[in-house]
């Protein structure tokens, strides 16, 4: 994110000298993206970053995936999933590719593991719940509604004040507002349907004493992803300061301005974030299409280079209403299949004004597998919805 932040306490000129009131060095680093070609921050250690004492295996959870084969649409009851408490480890993969994992986990109010993803950026949607994600960079107190955007290898924990749901975007890169929303200098431009003024990263450092810390790293091997635990010999939130354009904040859906036509708008238009070989767009309470002859509900389509991903989290689906699906529902609409309304739905929504309705889409140009917590709660009649009735 190309916009300029500094916290704490920072030299006047990089690359020099800062000392405590002590005398003692503190440790500079600089944590980029893209070699020294992109974003970047430059973050001031009490500690060194580097001291690790020991390194060992940690097992992730379940990350097998089966491909979804035969083809078919799959709806997949979220709200019936049974998950750990832990918003790291007791993540249940739900659907993923090469590009972008998709999982959800609903966590106690204890405090998560130490974790850091080398993978790439989390891009995590707070469906319901409070509390703070305590970072390297300080703290990100988070609500519903929040997309809390983690960049790559960020040390963090979450810190929940009440259980939270927590769908869990992880790119295989970074995720990042759309290109056609940026100046050429990385400013958001106003015909964007957010600003920076809406994006909240931490406003002081967080400082923690300790030893011996660990911190569950997801990383990359030529043999996928895997995990392993680092135990750091100081606290890793040891930062007193940093500056630079690169780290987290938050985003809430309450923020974003949804833009409306005469007639029924696409996709792209709710568009929020891109990633590589996939897109996150919002679908928010809004008026809708205002043609004396709109049909509101959006018309049959094959996406014939993607797969569609749909997270319903409030309202009454217009398009959805006589398919079973519900609040905590997702629709897996696959490339090679034309997808739309129920059939009921086109009629009924003639004449509407307005759509109450919350949904998060994440369209993906790799094709989708189901990991194992999309298999556990699978509605096997959903493909069959638009027919009424199964061969």
């Amino acid at each position: 994110m190309a916009y300029y932040r500094s916290v704490g306490d920072v030299p006047r000129t990089r690359h020099t000298q800062h000392r405590d009131p002590e005398g003692r060095l503190r440790h500079e680093e600089l944590m980029g993206e893209e070699g020294f070609s992109s974003d970047s921050s430059l973050l001031y250690h009490r500690g060194v970053p580097s001291a690790i004492v020991a390194s060992e295996v940690w097992a992730l959870p379940d990350q097998a995936r089966v491909p979804n084969h035969p083809l078919a649409p799959r709806h997949l009851r979220l709200h019936d999933l049974t998950t750990g408490p832990d918003a790291v480890t007791d993540r249940r993969l739900v659907l993923g590719n090469a590009d972008v994992r998709i999982s959800y986990v609903r966590t106690g109010a204890d405090p998560s593991a130490y974790h850091r993803d080398a993978v790439g950026d989390e891009c995590v949607f707070v469906e319901s719940g409070s509390g703070v994600v305590e970072t390297v960079f300080g703290l990100l107190p988070y609500r519903a509604g929040d997309y809390v955007v983690l960049p790559r290898a960020t040390t963090h924990r979450w810190v929940p004040a009440e259980p939270s749901r927590l769908y869990c975007i992880e790119a295989s890169g970074h995720v990042a507002p759309p290109k056609r929303y940026l100046s050429r200098y990385g400013q958001l431009l106003e015909h964007a349907p957010y600003c920076e003024r809406d994006l909240h990263g931490p406003t002081e450092p967080l400082l923690v004493e300790g030893t011996d810390v660990e911190v569950l790293v997801k990383h990359r091997t030529s043999a996928g992803v895997v995990g392993t635990r680092l135990v750091h010999d100081t606290h890793p939130f040891d930062v007193v300061g940093w500056d630079g354009c690169l780290y987290p904040y938050t985003f809430n859906i309450e923020d974003y301005m949804p833009i409306t036509g005469k007639v029924h708008q696409p996709p792209p238009v709710h568009q929020v974030f891109e990633g590589p070989r996939f897109v996150i767009c919002n679908f928010l309470p809004r008026k809708v299409d205002y043609h004396p002859l709109a049909v509101p509900v959006p018309y049959y389509h094959s996406n014939v280079d993607s797969d569609e991903v749909m997270f319903y989290v409030a309202g009454d689906y217009e398009a959805r209403k006589g398919s079973g699906i519900g609040i905590g529902s997702i629709s897996l609409h696959p490339g090679g299949h034309a997808h739309g309304p129920q059939p009921a739905a086109i009629e009924a929504s003639l004449g509407a004004e307005r759509f109450e309705e919350s949904a998060v889409m994440v369209d993906t140009f790799a094709p989708l597998e189901l990991g194992e917590g999309g298999t556990a709660c699978e509605d096997p009649a959903y493909a069959w919805s638009w027919a009424g009735r199964r061969l």
